[in-house]
């Protein structure tokens, strides 16, 4: 790994998954860019230095990550990949927007941990953290402590807040402010 990981990370993301334009986004807003963050976490040198990344934000306790399919999938493999050299290691959950219609009906998919343990939920970009608290519902649904979430990119449009709100403390590797200087400085 290099001597700046995160510096790294910027790189590819400013590189593979920010753009400037005319984009409609997943709520219909307007918005003159767009992150796409799936271009790094599915690049094999962005996985390695997001599973390496966020798992140093995981707290001793934390047992489990997950988040909502398609965003985080590929954070929560890098993440647990990642873990499996640490005395530490950590499952991955993905969770489906809606329980599954047939065979168990399950909603979170992947090695469950016991009822009470903590898990963290993830999201790759967070917007208005509606996404990442769709996670945090259902894993605490299931009977898990969720009190921290991890993002790529925070686009400060109200995520954090609304996360807080729901007793969620959100850790952003970056900020959109850091792209978007990132990106100008070229």
């Amino acid at each position: 790994m290099s001597p700046n990981p995160r510096q790294d990370l910027l790189e590819l993301i400013t590189g593979l998954a920010y753009q400037e334009g005319d984009f409609v986004l997943s709520s219909g807003v307007k918005s003159s860019y767009y992150i796409n963050c799936k271009t790094v976490t599915l690049h094999p040198q962005g996985a390695y230095l997001v599973g390496h990344l966020c798992r140093a934000l995981l707290s001793p306790d934390t047992v489990a990550v997950g988040g909502l399919t398609l965003g985080a999938d590929p954070m929560v493999t890098a993440i647990s990949l990642v873990s499996a050299t640490t005395p530490q290691p950590v499952s991955g959950l993905i969770i489906r927007k809606e329980p599954k219609g047939h065979g168990a009906r399950s909603q979170i998919e992947g090695p469950l941990p016991p009822a009470g343990s903590q898990v963290t939920a993830v999201e790759d970009v967070v917007t208005t953290g509606q996404s990442l608290g769709l996670a945090v519902q259902v894993l605490r649904a299931a009977g898990y402590q969720v009190s921290a979430g991890i993002t790529l990119v925070d686009r400060l449009e109200g995520g954090q807040a609304y996360l807080a709100a729901m007793g969620v403390r959100l850790t952003a590797l970056f900020t959109l402010s850091d792209i978007q200087a990132h990106y100008r400085r070229g």
